[in-house]
């Protein structure tokens, strides 16, 4: 991100949309750009909350990153749901992948459902007596929510589906607070559209052998990693671990393509990175030495059949984590090679290690070149992105903040305000200009 100073000579400031965030207009192209003012104090700060040693691999996850990219390498990040939305870890990847330094993404189908909802939204959240709903079918706690959307993306709803009008009526005037949360979710009517539009993708994925995350993408925001990544033509794919939890989204990605070949893609796209990315992410072994990965040895029969495998050996492997088990699951490993000796006598490695041990840390512990980073991903992801793409002398547009800090929340409210849901006639359009050129 360039500095405003620097930015001065050839941009002349417009109104600005909301604070933290300044419109300018170049004076020679009268081109308007709109750049989020970056806090550097507060990314010092983020900085300071880590210990010595996750300072340490951060700065080294940054050196990496700007290594690779200078030699033309490419960068995969692995993305779990809730906190990577709420912490806008999602829309900075895209943003990132705008850029150019992330070249691939798996993620959940909760996050491809949220984003087909345009990543986070607005909600009136209600007592559902107000509304004669029967009790016995609403989530804990008796609540029904209510999308706030404007006019224009509500009548574009009632062109695709109908509408409980008098719902939505006694959802304007009932008590209730507006709470900003994950997009498409529970609230009426986004989230029953969400659900919806699941089945409209699925048959186009089908009918043209795509993935639903192709076809969705092609509808989606930009500023959501689907529409990034569809503009960008890179991937994004839902892991197998992660499918279940986007409702019918989650059944639509499933049924889209054979899990062989999700697999594969998935085993493609790892094979392809010099660095991957774990963030806030669970089950991570499934997820990068699946099936036809060979260093952890779970592809082997894949290569002894012939099939197409990748190994992660010599990859850099970074991990965002809040669980200091994992910084000790290396530590024994690279101290005694405890973990490594265990597997190797048919021993179990929970009851040897004497710590709390997810299935993927023993993966992650015993590759040469992983890069742990104990804290939260609100605070380390900006300083990666913010310090990398100024060494890259790459222009960050958007940044993302710790959502309890005020500029996380006005980056929240940015979101809500400026990522637009799913649009259908996008995706109708580019898919017949698929069909035509194919």
């Amino acid at each position: 991100m360039p500095s405003l100073r620097g930015l001065l000579p050839s941009f002349r400031p417009c109104i600005n949309r909301f604070n933290g965030v300044i419109l300018l207009t170049d004076k020679r192209t009268e081109e308007r750009k709109e750049y989020m003012i970056i806090n550097e104090l507060l990314l010092d700060q983020f900085y300071d909350n880590l210990d010595e040693r996750s300072q340490g691999a951060l700065d080294h996850t940054v050196a990496e990153v700007v290594r690779i990219k200078e030699r033309g390498g490419k960068i995969v990040v692995v993305t779990g749901s809730g906190p990577n939305l709420h912490e806008g870890v999602t829309t900075l990847i895209a943003e990132l992948i705008r850029l150019e330094i992330v070249d691939g993404v798996t993620t959940s189908s909760a996050v491809i459902a949220h984003e087909l909802a345009g990543t986070l939204d607005r909600v009136r959240m209600c007592d559902a007596a107000q509304f004669d709903l029967d009790k016995q079918k609403m989530p804990r706690g008796n609540l029904f929510e209510f999308t706030v959307m404007s006019p224009d993306l509500l009548e574009e709803l009632r062109e695709e589906m109908i509408l409980d009008e008098a719902l939505l009526e006694k959802g304007r005037t009932a008590a209730g607070n507006f709470v900003i949360k994950a997009a498409g979710n529970m609230a009426y009517p986004m989230g029953l559209r969400t659900e919806m539009i699941a089945h409209d993708i699925l048959h186009i994925a089908r009918q043209f052998g795509l993935t639903f995350e192709e076809v969705a993408g092609a509808g989606c925001d930009e500023r959501t990693m689907l529409g990034a990544a569809a503009k960008r033509g890179i991937p994004i794919l839902v892991t197998l671990p992660q499918i279940v939890g986007g409702g019918h989204v989650g059944l639509a990605i499933g049924d889209s393509i054979p899990i062989s070949r999700r697999s594969s893609l998935i085993a493609q796209m790892m094979g392809s990175a010099e660095m991957i990315i774990e963030s806030a992410v669970a089950l991570t072994q499934e997820i990068h030495d699946g099936p036809f990965e060979t260093y952890t040895g779970h592809g082997i029969w894949s290569w002894w059949q012939g099939l197409p495998t990748y190994r992660l050996e010599e990859k850099t492997l970074v991990r965002i984590d809040l669980d200091e088990n994992l910084r000790k699951a290396q530590d024994l490993q690279r101290d005694s090679a405890m973990i490594q000796e265990a597997i190797t006598k048919g021993l179990p490695k929970t009851k040897i290690a004497k710590i709390p041990f997810r299935m993927e840390m023993s993966a992650f512990s015993r590759l040469e070149k992983s890069i742990p980073i104990i804290g939260d991903i609100g605070e380390v992801w900006p300083l990666v992105a913010y310090r990398a793409a100024k060494r890259l002398g790459r222009d960050l547009s958007f940044i993302s903040y710790k959502q309890e800090t005020e500029e996380g929340k006005k980056m929240r409210e940015w979101i809500v305000d400026h990522i637009k849901p799913f649009n259908k006639k996008k995706m109708l359009s580019h898919m017949d200009l698929f069909a035509r050129t194919k």
